[in-house]
């Protein structure tokens, strides 16, 4: 049985389905304590921050920090870019915002 919500109003340009769907793997991604450390390092950073970095920074293996970036990046909280064989990541202020925007209306601010 599909839940109807009705109209949502959320992210501009996005269909209501689709806007829960974006809002949900948001909360996700955020829903890990790492991610959020992480995404408060590449914040801090100015212009890109090198994967390396961020490995050298965490008691995480390599693979688990990717694993952890790619949730972000899926959840279009990051921009990656590629410097050769490394990943550079930087906030997507544009979908954060949004996402700031939607939970301050949800709070009824």
């Amino acid at each position: 049985m599909a839940l109807n919500l009705g109209k949502i109003n959320t992210f501009v340009g996005m269909n209501p389905q689709a806007d829960v769907k974006k809002i949900e793997k948001i909360s996700k991604a955020l829903g890990d304590p790492y991610r959020i450390q992480m995404m408060e390092a590449i914040r801090k950073e100015e212009g890109w921050m090198p994967c390396a970095v961020l490995i050298e920074m965490f008691d995480l293996a390599q693979s688990t920090v990717s694993h952890h970036l790619k949730q972000l990046v899926d959840a279009e909280l990051l921009v990656t870019e590629k410097d050769g064989r490394s990943s550079l990541y930087k906030i997507n202020k544009e979908v954060v915002n949004e996402y700031i925007d939607y939970l301050n209306r949800l709070g009824g601010s």
